[in-house]
């Protein structure tokens, strides 16, 4: 079950129920089942805190991924995303603010896929997955 949230922001997302599915076949294309997912959608600072808190990083940074170990072994985790961040990145990037919002989503879940970025080999893979997955997405969800 994939679902949303706002802390400290709003934002509306369309196509709910399209994404929550799309989203979910992704874990299912991986190779993964589906569990509990609840993305969060909160501000920069409240981002930076639970950086600092939990990896002990003093940076910024657009999404953190926590998962939850279940018996069950069905993917589960809290998905974190800064609002703010994901707008600062999309015009750095060039890129519509649903685009960047879409690419940080399914960057958490290829996390809980087990892609990692933190090489610059891995990096490029898991961009590489990430726009395959985004290219899909826009037969379901015009943005």
């Amino acid at each position: 079950m994939i679902s949303f949230k706002n802390q400290y922001i709003s934002l509306n997302l369309k196509s709910k129920k399209e994404l929550k599915s799309f989203l979910s076949e992704i874990f299912r294309k991986e190779g993964h089942s589906v569990g509990r997912i609840m993305y969060l959608f909160t501000s920069d600072e409240a981002l930076y805190q639970l950086n600092k808190q939990f990896l002990n990083h003093s940076f910024f940074t657009d999404i953190l991924t926590f998962p939850i170990i279940q018996e069950n072994l069905k993917a589960s985790a809290e998905i974190f995303i800064s609002v703010p961040r994901v707008k600062e990145n999309a015009l750095k990037y060039q890129v519509s603010f649903s685009h960047e919002l879409y690419r940080v989503m399914i960057h958490g879940i290829l996390h809980l896929c087990g892609y990692s970025d933190y090489s610059s080999i891995l990096k490029a893979k898991m961009r590489e997955k990430e726009d395959f997955y985004l290219s899909k997405l826009r037969s379901v969800i015009d943005y």
